[in-house]
């Protein structure tokens, strides 16, 4: 942010400095809440390619769920043990990839940093700028 320096400072009134801070100050808190929201914006896309692979595999195991439906049923109207047996290898091998699926999407979904950096690094150099600011 520029600061506007004035050829007669020592003319101005100390009310006008503060007005000057003040107006300065607003306008530099209003541009880090854009940057936020902007580094927030590109976080939030990110974390939605993990969320899809977390429904992909919830996806996976309801249909693993279906399966052990059919198991159920074929169990009960089958006799022989080729039918359930079949219905149960489905059903376990469905399960174990559903859950391996969503397992990733939380895993990566944890190791996305969610926090917004460069917002945090700006709000530091405000910070030392303000100190040095009135000091003078």
């Amino acid at each position: 942010m520029k600061v506007e320096v004035h050829k007669d400072e020592d003319e101005r009134s100390l009310g006008e400095l503060f007005s000057d801070l003040t107006r300065e100050t607003s306008a530099l808190v209003r541009k880090e809440v854009e940057l936020a929201k902007s580094e927030i914006s590109q976080k939030a896309a990110l974390v939605g390619k993990d969320i899809g692979m977390l429904v992909a595999g919830g996806l996976i195991a309801y249909a693993g769920l279906l399966v052990f439906a059919a198991f159920v049923v074929l169990l009960l109207a089958s006799a022989g043990m080729s039918y359930w047996g079949s219905a149960l290898l489905v059903g376990v091998v469905m399960l174990i990839i559903g859950g391996l699926l969503a397992r990733a999407g939380i895993s990566a979904l944890k190791r996305e940093d969610l926090a917004p950096r460069k917002t945090l690094e700006t709000l530091k150099e405000d910070t030392q700028w303000m100190r040095e600011l009135t000091r003078q």
